[in-house]
């Protein structure tokens, strides 16, 4: 029987080789199979290892991180309607305070930055020559009163002897002309001290308004010019726009509206003080000035500002921030993405006032008060992918747990 040991060696060793391949087979498999899984059909993962769902071709959804910044929720709230406007705010009145009359100054009373009132005197001249003058007039002015009293005198008595028959008809004739002359020269007279007063006047120069002065150009022994510029006084506790609206918006702008500014990084509110009743031909624009009280001097003449006129202020309106709203590159269409729940959707919006300056937009159609929509450019977005708000997600994952502690316990 021992020429039958080797096969039955053979076969012996065949046995084992084939168990040892079930084993190593079974090992494998068990390695390529994710933990956690006991069949063919397994919950997809994404790359941050939160749960997505399957995709038709069995790929997981995309799933999304975002900061409680990067949500907004839709809300109800008053939005205003308003015209854009832009420029330069100017002082209500610039004035150029010029000399009347040739002659040294012999005094300035006022700098640049100084506040002034309206008749408080910021230089004067050398007037001498000027009140000379004016003391002749006065003088005769005096005669001619004196002269004038004696022929009117002298007209009463001729005219009470002609009555009575005792001098002639010429001596009451030459009598009446006699005070009508003398009538003549105090008139010139008159008119000389009126002249010679102003030209007093002249000598002192008198800020013409109440404002601040901008410019001093002249100082003190100078020999100036009549006509010269000697100040410039600006009125800026009002300061006004001048800006061009187009035509066809300017008919919603009225008197007495509403304005609000920014200017030097601060905001102000004014009013429309008037519109001009033409369209200018060359822009296809209307003028609209625009006014802002600065009593305080807060603001500068020259300072830019951009606003808004207010024409339409609507109440309770559902209202989404301006940067949650994006336009479809197919169609133009307004629509924003919506959280549903841990999912991202796509709605279509339509918009009705739109509130640049507080980023608000008034929806119409599309959305319900208290969803929740994505701000602003948070990366690549699509319909169907998972969302995570940091500061949920914990939040949520603490509960879960807790929730399946209490029930284990149980």
């Amino acid at each position: 029987m021992q020429h039958n040991r080797p096969l039955f060696l053979i076969a012996a060793t065949a046995l084992v080789v084939a168990a040892c391949g079930k084993d190593d087979a079974k090992d494998q498999s068990a390695q390529a199979r994710p933990a956690g899984t006991t069949g063919a059909n397994t919950s997809a993962k994404t790359d941050n290892g939160a749960p997505g769902a399957a995709g038709a071709a069995g790929r997981p959804q995309a799933t999304i991180t975002l900061a409680a910044t990067d949500i907004a929720t839709v809300r109800r709230d008053t939005i205003e309607e308003g015209i854009p406007i832009t420029g330069d705010l100017r002082p209500i009145e610039s004035v150029d305070v010029r000399a009347r009359l040739e002659g040294d100054v012999v005094g300035v009373f006022a700098r640049e930055g100084q506040r002034v009132s309206q008749g408080q005197i910021l230089a004067r001249f050398e007037s001498s020559e000027q009140e000379s003058g004016k003391s002749s007039a006065d003088a005769d002015r005096v005669a001619a009163e004196a002269e004038l009293a004696t022929a009117q005198w002298n007209l009463d008595q001729t005219a009470e002897l002609y009555k009575a028959g005792a001098v002639a008809e010429r001596d009451y004739k030459m009598a009446q002309q006699a005070v009508t002359s003398a009538k003549a020269k105090l008139a010139a007279a008159q008119a000389r001290v009126r002249a010679t007063g102003s030209m007093v006047r002249d000598t002192r120069v008198l800020a013409p308004t109440s404002g601040v002065i901008q410019q001093r150009l002249v100082e003190n022994g100078e020999h100036v010019a009549r006509g010269t510029t000697l100040f410039t006084v600006v009125r800026n506790n009002v300061l006004e726009l001048a800006a061009a609206v187009p035509a066809r918006q300017a008919n919603s702008v009225r008197t007495g509206q509403t304005v609000h500014f920014t200017a030097d990084g601060r905001n102000f509110d004014g009013k429309v003080a008037r519109v001009s009743p033409t369209v200018d031909p060359s822009s296809r624009s209307v003028t609209v000035y625009l006014q802002i009280a600065n009593a305080s001097g807060e603001l500068k003449g020259g300072t830019f500002a951009t606003g808004r006129v207010v024409s339409r202020v609507v109440g309770n309106a559902l209202v989404v921030p301006t940067s949650a709203v994006r336009q479809s590159a197919d169609d133009g269409k307004n629509f924003v993405y919506r959280v549903s729940g841990k999912v991202l959707d796509v709605a279509s919006v339509q918009l009705g006032v739109v509130d640049d300056r507080n980023g608000m937009a008034e929806v119409l159609d599309g959305l319900a008060a208290g969803d929740r929509v994505i701000v602003g450019n948070v990366g690549s977005l699509g319909r169907g992918m998972q969302v995570i708000i940091a500061g949920e997600e914990p939040r949520q994952g603490r509960r879960d747990n807790q929730n399946g502690g209490t029930a284990a316990r149980q």
